[in-house]
């Protein structure tokens, strides 16, 4: 949610109109919903923003506000990174994602103009729900505006119980993937009535008296999954349509504002819950790291305070002792007897001197002491006082 981040969400009272997310399996009919949805609010005097987000569609029987293909060309990404369809789609997508925030800002300066905002998302239903960049989209428009799925569905192919189950299965993923509200649109109403599809999700029995006629061995399955389905469909809600003739859009309609208080009521206080510990838990976070840099700032401190202790010692801040200072072995006899070299304190020199003048210096004096002990060396042996 790196996009998402980056929003911030209308002042109160500031209008917020809801955005309406199509998703459905290819063949749904899920462009021409888009296309009568789009004509039906325009004949209302509430003309739409639209999105598009599917880079593969030759064309559109609708005008898109924004168009991800007039950002992203698919040919060329599935061309540059050798790719096939879903790679190419998905990579467009990815691509388009990281410009999302650009987007966000057109919709901002017209929403206060705008009733709805629809978005058409790509035919392949699983590049969308089940990518990063989907997610990221979902996410970054749920945070700031009441949004909402509408999942298409091909009522005439859903007659079948396993078909049925199926969309069913998926919906459901959708809608625990998402957490946002959720309606169910059976597309084409004209070819075949919607009434079987509310019989299934409303009466548990007559959805078991359709399995009975099922003889396959997908029937027990499907018998155990209706069981755990029917919590599921309580919080639905689920509406017929008919992208050609237009009938059912009102109906969809009063769904989106049910919807919207959905919204209101359930996702946006859970949405400003986990905002809120997010915020705590990055706060908590950075003091962490201050109590921790302050802590070894402590320690450097403790660390400059050095000293020698002992009397007629001197205090060696800030100085270092000078390389080779060591004694040889061959001069220990002769350093014994000299008490004017046994009381010599260590040579240190300061941090803004030179290394290499001082390592002259240093070679110089201690070539000068070596001759004046090997001088009094020579002079204690020829008075005959060499000690052994």
């Amino acid at each position: 949610m790196s996009t998402a981040a980056n929003t911030t969400a209308p002042a109160a009272g500031e209008k917020r109109p809801p955005v309406i997310l199509c998703i459905g399996m290819a063949g749904s009919g899920k462009t021409t919903f888009m296309q009568r949805l789009n004509a039906h609010l325009h004949a209302k005097k509430q003309p739409p923003y639209i999105l598009n987000l599917d880079p593969a569609v030759a064309a559109l029987p609708f005008s898109a506000n924004i168009d991800i293909r007039d950002t992203v060309n698919y040919k060329e990404v599935m061309k540059q990174y050798n790719l096939g369809p879903n790679g190419g789609i998905l990579t467009a997508l990815n691509l388009f994602t990281t410009k999302f925030d650009q987007v966000l800002g057109f919709v901002e300066k017209r929403a206060p103009s705008l009733d709805y905002i629809l978005v058409d998302t790509p035919g392949q239903i699983e590049i969308f729900t089940w990518s990063a960049s989907g997610s990221i989209i979902t996410d970054t428009l749920a945070a700031t505006y009441p949004t909402m799925i509408a999942y298409i569905i091909d009522t005439p192919r859903t007659a079948a119980p396993a078909t049925f189950m199926s969309n069913m299965l998926y919906a459901c993923s959708i809608l625990y993937k998402t957490k946002v509200p959720f309606i169910l649109v059976f597309n084409k109403t004209d070819v075949k009535p919607h009434d079987f599809a509310v019989e299934w999700m409303t009466d548990f029995e007559a959805f078991q008296e359709a399995l009975q006629k099922d003889k396959t061995y997908m029937s027990s399955l499907m018998n155990s999954m209706s069981l755990v389905l029917d919590e599921f469909y309580a919080h639905l809600k689920v509406v017929g349509v008919s992208a050609v003739t237009g009938a059912g859009m009102d109906d969809f309609l009063k769904a989106v504002d049910e919807a919207v208080v959905e919204y209101d009521q359930e996702y946006k206080p859970e949405l400003e819950r986990v905002l809120e510990e997010r915020r705590l838990k990055k706060e908590a976070e950075k003091e962490e790291q201050m109590a921790r840099l302050m802590k070894d700032m402590a320690m450097d401190e403790k660390g400059k305070e050095v000293s020698f202790g002992g009397k007629g010692h001197t205090s060696t801040k800030g100085k270092k002792p000078l390389r080779g200072m060591t004694v040889d072995e061959d001069d220990e006899e002769e350093e014994d007897d000299d008490d004017e070299d046994d009381d010599r304190e260590p040579r240190y020199r300061d941090d803004d001197d030179s290394e290499n003048d001082d390592y002259e210096g240093y070679r110089v004096e201690e070539e000068e002491r070596r001759n004046r002990m090997e001088d009094e060396s020579l002079k204690r042996f020829l008075a005959g006082k060499r000690v052994d």
